[in-house]
């Protein structure tokens, strides 16, 4: 199975639903609470001028209207998942994360 699929799947267990969107277009009318991802970069560390290891980071965004959501807990616990910012737009906040996978 696709490693984004695997993710995808990981990322609905923790919200509890299928609120789970990658790269959504502007058009879908998202239902909260919600996690947005995307890919955000590719570290790749070379030998003999060849990749040998690639590792992908995808920015994830929870939104939800609880200010004190349990999903930021969840979403923290998996490895080489690390916080980075917090928002209020439009009613909602937005957790901002960088994930490996």
């Amino acid at each position: 199975m696709n490693k984004r699929i695997e993710l995808h799947y990981i990322l609905q267990d923790v919200l509890g639903s299928s609120n789970v969107y990658f790269q959504p277009p502007e058009s879908l009318k998202i239902k909260y609470p919600a996690i947005i991802y995307s890919l955000s970069t590719i570290s790749t560390r070379r030998a003999d001028d060849k990749p040998y290891t690639k590792h992908k980071r995808y920015l994830v965004t929870v939104i939800d209207e609880d200010p004190d959501t349990d999903l930021v807990d969840k979403l923290i616990e998996l490895p080489y998942c690390s916080f980075s910012n917090h928002y209020r737009m439009d009613n909602l906040n937005h957790y901002i994360f960088n994930l490996y996978y």
